[in-house]
């Protein structure tokens, strides 16, 4: 397993939302745990081979645990930044559209004013469009979630500036 390999594992499981994923190949071991008040944390342990080697000095110490950087990271100042805005949250599971369908307009842009009832996104579940309206007035600050992306239940989808 390459770098690129674990580096798209460790993203893949910041976005599912799960807290601990051990994963044990032939020659690797991995284990990746996220929680919410602690650093994302991937350890990667060689695993000895089976093969004995020719010589005594040939033998491997099996790789020292490693941990690897957070996948996300925010510093101090954009936290604060945030923390004045309202986050809108998917309450499903489903694929997330910014349109009604491919030839009509976005929603909603960045700068727009919304208030409660505004139709901000679609998502897709099952087959089924179900569109996500907006519980709060203010205006749109930032859009989280690119187009046709899968998103998961509770996940940020946009921040609202309530003022």
């Amino acid at each position: 397993m390459d770098l690129k390999e674990i580096q798209n594992l460790i993203k893949f499981v910041a976005k599912s939302g799960a807290s601990e994923v051990k994963l044990e190949m032939d020659d690797v071991k991995i284990t990746i745990r996220t929680g919410s008040d602690e650093k994302e944390t991937t350890i990667i342990q060689q695993m000895p081979t089976a093969a004995a080697p020719a010589a005594p000095q040939a033998i491997a110490p099996a790789a020292p645990v490693q941990e690897a950087a957070p996948v996300v990271t925010t510093d101090a100042a954009t936290a604060d930044d945030d923390s004045k805005y309202i986050t809108v949250k998917s309450p499903i599971i489903g694929t997330f559209y910014r349109k009604p369908s491919p030839d009509k307009p976005n929603f909603i842009e960045v700068g727009d004013s919304i208030s409660e009832g505004d139709v901000l996104c679609v998502i897709e579940a099952m087959k089924l469009f179900n569109e996500i309206e907006s519980e709060v007035s203010g205006k749109i600050v930032k859009i989280l979630v690119d187009d046709s992306s899968p998103v998961e239940f509770d996940q940020p989808l946009f921040l609202v500036d309530p003022s």
